[in-house]
């Protein structure tokens, strides 16, 4: 069973360390991810939240970076080609290596947000004991089932996921809405009060997993059911 895990790990030890240093706040995306070739690892990146031009001239000197190129920029967001540094092609080699795949990458604050595949749990125990071994500062953030339903991947309980569904189904989230909350009460067959709870549940849970960093995700506890409804 395939098991899908997330770490974290500092700039500095990893990539971009010398130039959030110099410029502080931003966020990076890599678009794709292409390691099975040494030439094009992490090759794409969007870059927002910055001075795309203070951003271009710290890249300059950076030592994680061998070559770039603006490819495209409008106002905040840039769009970038890099060419990384020996290190950061040998790091995302020994992670392809100990049979991990990378199918996420993010950077904010300083620190990477990386989401791997692994081909079971013991190959996730293998990558951790490789990389303590060799000091890098990997953190498990959060790991789980990589074949599991859609919704388990964002902490989503199937009430929540149905509230949403029947919500977007029934022009709730339109503008102007096409539906009430007693709309989706009776259609649930629920209260106003638990459809509510639900949704809000739902979108804090999706907020969480899908558009912040692992690295400033609230330390708060997911939503596992929905008993109190």
């Amino acid at each position: 069973m395939s098991v899908i895990a997330e770490f974290t790990i500092p700039a500095d030890a990893f990539a971009l360390g010398d130039t959030f240093d110099r410029i502080g706040e931003a966020t990076i995306e890599v678009e794709r991810l292409a390691t099975h070739s040494r030439e094009w690892i992490m090759p794409f990146l969007w870059v927002s939240d910055c001075d795309i031009d203070a951003m271009a001239a710290a890249l300059e000197s950076d030592s994680s970076v061998q070559e770039f190129d603006l490819l495209d920029q409008e106002g905040a967001v840039g769009y970038l080609n890099i060419h990384w540094a020996e290190p950061v092609q040998q790091l995302v080699d020994e992670i392809v290596n100990q049979h991990g795949i990378m199918q996420e990458a993010q950077a904010t604050d300083g620190r990477w947000f990386l989401k791997l595949k692994f081909v079971n749990q013991t190959a996730v125990k293998a990558f951790q004991r490789y990389f303590q071994e060799k000091e890098y500062t990997f953190e498990l953030q959060r790991i789980y089932d990589g074949t599991a339903p859609r919704e388990r991947e964002y902490d989503l309980t199937k009430e929540q996921r149905e509230a949403l569904v029947v919500g977007l189904d029934l022009g709730y989230f339109a503008v102007p809405r096409d539906a009430q909350i007693g709309d989706l009460a009776d259609e649930l067959g629920i209260s106003t009060n638990a459809v509510s709870q639900r949704l809000r549940r739902a979108t804090a849970n999706l907020t969480q997993n899908t558009l912040v960093v692992s690295g400033e995700r609230a330390e708060t506890a997911s939503v596992e059911s929905d008993e109190q409804e």
